[in-house]
């Protein structure tokens, strides 16, 4: 079973543009406001579509209901979906502020947990996040804040560059500035709370519907300032949670192949930048693209050119 890529699942966003035409070379749907790229999911509502080889125009429900040990690994069962949500996003506007449920109340809210990574792929040079509550804020202040249409003086707002990342988990009142593209690797959840939209209208006209009752339910106020991981050199380990771990590696022409082997746990590749292949299939992996490599499957990837991808495991 080879590397499998997928279809990508455009969708519009009122705080979404065409930067992923010009930054990830895509073809865009005709006169869309496009905010993300769902690269893979598994949902009742979307599914992805293997694009190309063996595999080339089955779902991802299809592949697991056919053998989710092969995919996932013993035990896997078809009947689960696959726990991993995949995106790109294209900030051209800052997102709403928003939270998502930790798994202790998601349940008596109606929802699901999610837990989510941002890694910064590209961004403009003022670019920022937020992320958690400013230093010493207590929930009267924030909830007399929302009445007094006063947000921006207590959440945590921060600089961002290139290659920061940062852990985003359920509870974690959280915002995308404009100017960012953002690989969001997240648990298989769609449930988000919108704590407070900037007094912005959606893409109809109308604004656009708080949450304030499950966000103020679901907001960690202990979570003060968290800073984003930076760069350093060579391998590096980007989140270790319970949901998944991500790491962050650098090749070069003339490296050693990356050897990520079978039977030990399913991965997905994220390519950053630059061009690398399979040795194991022949397969080219190029910037922007995102790949499944089934648990029965291994990989050996070499640098054609300097490359920066990530890699998922442990989901």
């Amino acid at each position: 079973m080879e590397l499998m890529s997928f279809t990508p699942l455009y969708m519009e966003r009122v705080w979404g543009g065409r930067g992923l035409e010009l930054k990830l070379g895509r073809k865009l749907p005709e006169g869309k406001v496009i905010g993300e790229s769902w690269e893979l999911v598994d949902r009742e509502g979307e599914q992805s579509i293997v694009a190309e080889g063996t595999h080339k125009g089955k779902t991802i429900r299809e592949l697991l209901e056919g053998g989710a040990a092969d995919i996932l690994g013993p035990g896997r069962e078809g009947s689960q979906p696959f726990p991993i949500l995949i995106k790109w996003l294209d900030c051209q506007d800052r997102l709403s502020l928003q939270v998502h449920p930790p798994a202790a109340i998601a349940p008596t809210l109606g929802g699901e947990p999610k837990t989510e990574n941002w890694y910064i792929a590209d961004c403009d040079e003022d670019a920022s996040l937020i992320v958690g509550l400013k230093q010493g804020v207590t929930r009267e202040q924030f909830t007399q804040a929302l009445e007094d249409n006063k947000v921006g003086a207590c959440v945590h707002r921060f600089p961002v560059k290139p290659g920061d990342s940062i852990l985003v988990e359920s509870g974690r009142m959280h915002a995308i500035d404009a100017g960012n593209l953002v690989l969001e690797i997240q648990q298989n959840s769609d449930t988000t709370y919108r704590v407070y939209d900037w007094g912005r209208v959606g893409l109809d006209g109308a604004p656009r519907q708080l949450h304030l009752e499950e966000s103020l339910q679901s907001i960690d106020f202990e979570d003060f300032e968290p800073r984003p991981l930076k760069i350093v050199p060579g391998a590096q380990t980007l989140a270790d949670c319970k949901e998944f771990r991500i790491r962050r590696f650098e090749l070069k022409p003339g490296d050693e192949a990356l050897e990520l082997p079978a039977g030990e746990s399913a991965r997905l590749i994220h390519i950053l930048s630059g061009a690398l292949t399979d040795l194991t299939s022949g397969l080219g992996l190029t910037k922007g693209n995102n790949y499944l490599q089934a648990y029965v499957t291994g990989a050996s990837l070499r640098a054609e050119e300097p490359a920066t991808l990530l890699v998922t495991d442990r989901f």
